[in-house]
C-alpha cells in the first residue's frame, strides 16, 4: 500500500522574499498568490484526492481552500504543517537579519542551531514526517494533499531523500509548488 503525498507551497504574498514571516498571523496572499492558488487548484483538480491539510496560517489555508473546493473536499488544519517557529525573528527583514551572527550560523549548520526562542530545523522535520506517518495509515492507496511552508516542505523531501538536514540549500521550494512524494511499507521516493 502507498500513499501520494502533494506537498503544496503556500501561493505568494506581499512580503515572500522580504519578511521573514514565520508564524506571524495576518499574513495573506496578493493578487499574484491568490492566481496561483486558483492554478494550484486546477492541476490537482483530476488528482483523487482523499484529503487536504493545511498548516493553520492564513496564507497556507488561502492556497488550501481552492483546491479543496475545486476535488470537493475540505481542508483540515494540522499541526505537523506549520512553519517552523523562528521564535524572536519573526517578522524581521532579511535585510536585518543579514547582520545577525545567529542568522548566519542558522544558515550554515541547521542541524546544530536554534532560532532565539523558537524551534530547530530537526523539530520541523519531525513534525511534518509524523504527521506525513499517520495520514499515510489513514489513506493508504489515496492522495493526500499537504499545504505548508518552504522549509518545513525542505526538511520533508530532505528526509525522504536519505539526505542530512544541512543539504537545505541545495534545492529550492517556490512559492505555489508542488513536489509529489510516493510513501509506502518498502520506503519513499520523491517522484517530482
Amino acid at each position: 500500500m502507498t500513499t501520494t503525498f502533494f506537498l503544496v507551497r503556500h501561493a505568494a504574498h506581499d512580503q515572500v522574499g522580504s519578511v521573514l514571516c514565520g508564524r506571524m498571523t495576518g499574513v495573506n496572499l496578493g493578487s499574484v498568490g491568490r492566481e496561483q492558488a486558483r492554478r494550484l487548484a486546477a492541476r490537482l483538480a483530476n488528482e483523487s484526492v482523499a484529503s487536504i491539510q493545511s498548516s493553520a496560517l492564513e496564507r497556507a489555508r488561502q492556497t488550501a481552500e481552492p483546491i479543496a473546493a475545486r476535488v470537493a473536499q475540505r481542508v483540515e488544519l494540522n499541526e505537523g504543517l506549520m512553519e517552523i517557529d523562528f521564535g524572536a525573528w519573526s517578522g524581521r527583514r532579511f535585510d536585518d537579519l543579514e547582520r545577525d551572527s545567529g542568522w548566519a550560523s542558522w544558515n550554515k549548520a541547521r542541524a546544530v542551531s536554534r532560532p532565539p526562542d523558537g524551534e530547530t530545523m530537526l523539530e520541523a522535520q519531525a513534525r511534518i514526517v509524523g504527521a506525513m506517518e499517520r495520514l499515510g495509515r489513514a489513506y493508504p492507496d489515496r492522495a493526500v494533499v499537504l499545504v505548508s511552508h518552504g522549509d518545513v516542505i525542505k526538511a520533508a523531501l530532505l528526509y525522504h531523500l536519505g539526505l542530512p538536514i544541512d543539504a537545505f540549500a541545495r534545492f529550492d521550494i517556490d512559492a505555489a509548488s508542488i513536489s509529489t512524494v510516493v510513501v509506502g511499507g518498502w520506503g519513499s521516493k520523491v517522484v517530482r
